[in-house]
């Protein structure tokens, strides 16, 4: 993967942010390699790559996991149907995708937002779940994580795909909770309990709403089913989530 400018080291807090946005916009102003095939001159991703690696395949309608192409719910949602009504995932996490959406979460380059975004859109589905929102939510992070990193992936996302329906502020992380990578889904689903919530002044505004969640990695579902049940409870109607990528199911 070609490598970056490094990003200048700067103290916390808003001059951290500012410089960040900074940076951002100059790499996206200069000549750069494609990040996956190292092509010179290219976007961050070159057609050619976007073409290789992110083709539509058929998915669960409600939970993203690949299908057979005739097939439009798993087993698994129509035993236990989650509380969202639609899911649209860009690609599948693994090579070259985990390694890109790891530079853009952890290595402080929100200037991955614009691309990905991109790559999100033109997934099926996508583009009329947009369209037919009320609202588009990104799913927020606990304070000490947005601290660390300086930006909400998600809601850098939401703003690329829909910013005049983004509302950043309305669905709420309540605590942090213990790293959830390794963790099997019923012990997700215990730690994500009371760990989302409306803002309670404007929760009324969202009876009847259409609603779109955004988040960038789905893995067993535990954190968009938490949220999707804080949104349900304000009275959503209808909850699609967009993520940028699956993980594929345990064996």
């Amino acid at each position: 993967m070609a490598a970056l400018p490094a990003l200048p080291v700067v103290g916390p807090g808003f001059a951290a942010q500012v410089a960040r946005k900074v940076y951002s916009h100059l790499l996206r102003r200069i000549p750069s390699q494609c990040a996956i095939c190292g092509a010179w001159p290219a976007e961050r991703l070159c057609a050619g790559c976007v073409a290789r690696f992110a083709q539509p395949r058929a998915r669960c309608l409600r939970c993203a996991l690949p299908v057979p192409a005739d097939v439009h719910t798993c087993g698994a949602c129509l035993r236990t149907p989650p509380l969202l009504d639609a899911c649209h995932a860009a690609v599948d996490y693994g090579y070259p995708w985990a390694g890109v959406i790891a530079n853009f979460k952890f290595h402080g380059d929100p200037g991955w937002a614009a691309a990905l975004a991109g790559l999100l859109r033109a997934t099926p589905g996508v583009e009329p779940a947009l369209d037919a929102a009320d609202r588009v939510l990104p799913v927020p992070l606990a304070r000490a994580r947005l601290r660390e990193r300086g930006f909400n992936q998600a809601a850098l996302l939401a703003q690329q795909l829909a910013a005049h329906k983004t509302d950043k502020h309305l669905l709420l992380r309540l605590r942090d909770t213990p790293a959830q990578s390794s963790l099997p889904r019923h012990e997700r689903l215990r730690n994500l309990q009371g760990a989302f919530a409306v803002e309670p002044l404007r929760a009324a505004g969202l009876a009847g709403q259409r609603v779109v969640l955004i988040d960038d990695v789905l893995t067993t579902g535990a954190t968009l089913d938490a949220a999707a049940q804080a949104l349900r409870a304000a009275g959503a109607v209808h909850i699609t989530a967009l993520v940028l990528a699956r993980t594929p199911a345990a064996r």
